[in-house]
């Protein structure tokens, strides 16, 4: 069973902490490089788990569109929120208060080389967590994420947003949760570049204001238990 470092960052600038994810892929990357030069072997890689709340930030991804931005530089920092461009998967969306993002970094080829079943386990996890809240989380065909009643047109909701980006199986980027997140936020871009589907949030299925603590930990919880792993 392998141990992944669950590490708290609290609150951090979107920049600081897509810094210390490069800064922890890279290192991986150059244990793994330095054990193939050394003749194989299984690399001394280390797995994190890293939990943090960003103050309000749009983030695009590498193949997202800008048209799916709603606003301008200047609505955008008069709102108070930054924007980047980053390197992971996926389309537009918002991170900030009230929402748990998470950054796993992790090496696949200690798991499974497969993105795809990456992804799937990430939304398992998530899928479990909202079923500790009673709620019905699902997939959505060619849609990456956890949805609410996806399959019934009209009806469905995302609640929890997924892109990652994989460097030598070394994974980054990860998941946001909205748990008490404002959505009002979402207003302003296209989600995920999915014109005709809403968001919504934890708060908002329940009807009432959610432990953020809790929530973090259950998915710590059935983050160990969807990947066979501890966390220390």
């Amino acid at each position: 069973m392998e141990t992944v470092i669950f590490e708290e960052l609290g609150r951090m600038g979107y920049q600081e902490a897509w810094d210390y994810q490069e800064s922890l892929l890279k290192e991986n990357v150059r244990i793994k490089v330095e054990a193939r030069e050394r003749g194989g072997g299984i690399a001394g890689t280390e797995h994190r788990l890293l939990f943090v709340e960003h103050p309000p930030v749009y983030t695009l991804g590498k193949s997202g569109h800008i048209e799916n931005v709603l606003l301008d530089d200047a609505a955008m920092e008069e709102k108070g929120a930054a924007f980047f461009r980053t390197n992971r998967g996926g389309d537009i969306t918002f991170h900030g208060p009230g929402q748990l993002v998470g950054y796993p970094i992790l090496d696949l080829e200690k798991f499974r080389t497969d993105l795809g079943w990456y992804l799937r386990s990430l939304e398992e996890v998530g899928i479990r967590v909202l079923a500790d809240y009673g709620l019905a989380g699902d997939r959505s065909a060619g849609e990456t994420g956890i949805w609410i009643e996806p399959g019934i047109r009209g009806r469905e909701r995302k609640i929890c947003a997924m892109g990652v980006r994989c460097s030598r199986w070394i994974t980054m980027h990860g998941f946001a949760l909205n748990i008490n997140t404002d959505l009002s936020w979402f207003g302003n871009i296209v989600p995920c570049g999915i014109a005709d589907k809403q968001v919504t949030s934890l708060e908002k299925e329940l009807g009432r204001r959610v432990d953020v603590e809790e929530v973090k930990a259950r998915w710590k919880n059935r983050f160990e238990e969807v990947f066979d792993v501890t966390l220390g």
